[in-house]
């Protein structure tokens, strides 16, 4: 495939989204403006925000590392699965009746009715800088394919760094048009049609190397087994970083915090019309998730088993396998135009709703636009939601200069664990009665991921034990015990 064609059929993914973005205006013109953008005017059908959902939830990172995952972790990715599962469900029953007993624009508001200012802007604080790292990182990703397949070839070799600019800028664009005025209420359209272009693009991979060995979808799992890389459970040796116990136990808090807690997700559910819906919402993301997960893990495993068979160079980088295979031709070009068309989709599903999240939090956290003006806040809400693009641009532009994948990778896990704290702050203030010294609390919440990394180390050198995923619970423990110790301060 040349560039050439990768561009048009680009042009023509980001007509429909822009396409998308109009008629999903046009629908709700009558809505509050504010209302539409923060939560669809709580009017978005639960089933088309339950699928929708399974789009931001996979992003470029699930598309193109966790089929190259298989080659070394096989389908031990399933145990975290299940963690999720049971997180899934205490979001349901516990978080979604807060948030709509208490009529939450912005989760983190809940902060601030039961300890205070300090402890509501820690936590919005904590959203932000995790978002921002989060979504730069996985269109960061997308971007070196793109560079790949694309500037590249045109630039006859290393791509200068003008290019790679203008083209992430040139992304972010087109989010930010899509997404300016509706908001929430155009993401949840067009995350939609870009879970189903994901999952299309792997169900096309599958039969593709399916058809290339003479087999058929009744043929499927005999073929999966035959990869030997189907291995789910890991029950042997406790210290493994991905032992089933701690997969399962980090997948329920990665959950709780990076779903129950993270405004970006539980925006999409506080845009349904009520907690009944929402919850309906939930169970039946669960279910497409679930599945979705399971098809990128077939996928992997016979993703490495073609690779093997045409004698493909297999690469270093298990994340670069995926663009290999589909752009290689070895399955037909058909397949070359649904990865790409999957690819883009997963770029712009994590990060239309990570910039809409952002901008509320900003706004509504923050900057406390709900109590000004409907003129002043829409006019700030326009200015925020430009210069959160920006900010993204220029994380994902650091990124590109620091130019080393596990580096960036290092400081994707560092931000994974600025979700502790806020699982500690919901956690203290939904369960117990105490009342931390305000002024303390964003202290709290910046000591606990750095003891908990030093406690890593720790384990690690002295016993060979690794937390692995399961960090994420530990700094929230290490919040909740350090809020109990500055509660104690303040009791008479």
């Amino acid at each position: 495939m040349t560039p050439t064609t990768v561009l048009l059929i680009a042009l023509a993914y980001v007509a429909v989204l822009l396409g998308i973005a109009k008629w999903s205006s046009k629908r709700s013109a009558h809505a509050d403006s504010e209302a539409r953008f923060f939560v669809a005017s709580q009017q978005a059908p639960w089933y088309v925000v339950a699928f929708g959902m399974v789009g931001a939830s996979l992003s470029g990172v699930t598309f193109l590392s966790i089929p190259g995952w298989v080659r070394d972790q096989e389908w031990t990715y399933m145990q975290m699965v299940l963690g999720y599962c049971i997180g899934y469900l205490i979001v349901a029953t516990l978080l979604l009746p807060l948030y709509y007993k208490f009529k939450l624009t912005s989760i983190y508001r809940f902060l601030g009715t039961r300890f205070g200012s300090h402890a509501h802007k820690t936590g919005a604080g904590f959203f932000i800088v995790s978002r921002v790292i989060g979504a730069s990182f996985r269109l960061f990703l997308v971007a070196l394919v793109v560079d790949v397949l694309v500037l590249e070839p045109l630039a006859g070799g290393a791509t200068p760094w003008t290019w790679f600019g203008l083209t992430t800028a040139g992304i972010l664009a087109v989010i930010y048009l899509y997404t300016k005025e509706g908001g929430m209420g155009t993401v949840i359209w067009t995350d939609t049609l870009q879970t189903a272009c994901m999952l299309l693009a792997v169900i096309l991979t599958i039969g593709g190397i399916l058809q290339a060995g003479g087999h058929s979808w009744v043929d499927l799992p005999e073929v999966v087994a035959s990869t030997d890389l189907t291995q789910i459970w890991v029950t042997e040796d406790w210290k493994m970083s991905n032992h089933w116990l701690k997969h399962v136990l980090a997948g329920m808090f990665v959950t709780i915090a990076m779903t129950g807690l993270d405004q970006d997700m539980m925006q999409k559910n506080l845009a349904c019309r009520n907690l009944r819906e929402a919850q309906w919402n939930m169970g039946s993301f669960t279910v497409i998730l679930v599945g979705a997960n399971l098809l990128f893990l077939t996928m992997g495993a016979m993703l490495w088993m073609h690779a093997g068979q045409i004698g493909m160079a297999l690469p270093e980088a298990t994340d670069r396998l995926y663009p290999m295979v589909a752009m290689g031709g070895s399955l037909g070009p058909a397949l070359g135009v649904a990865f790409v068309v999957g690819l883009l989709a997963s770029a712009f599903s994590s990060a239309d709703s990570a910039l809409t999240a952002l901008t509320t939090s900003t706004c509504v956290d923050l900057l406390g636009t709900q109590e000004m003006s409907p003129e002043r806040a829409s006019r700030i809400r326009r200015r925020v939601h430009l210069g959160m693009a920006v900010a993204l641009w220029g994380v994902i532009m650091a990124f590109r200069a620091v130019n080393d994948t596990s580096v960036v990778a290092a400081l994707f896990t560092v931000a994974n664990y600025t979700y502790g704290p806020l699982l500690g702050l919901f956690a203290v203030g939904m369960f117990t009665s105490w009342n931390p010294k305000a002024s303390a609390v964003p202290w709290v919440c910046i000591s606990a991921p750095i003891l908990g990394y030093g406690l890593e180390q720790l384990l690690m050198g002295w016993l060979g034990f690794s937390f692995g995923f399961a960090l994420l619970p530990v700094n929230g423990l290490l919040t909740a015990l350090g809020l109990g110790a500055i509660s104690l301060q303040t009791r008479p």
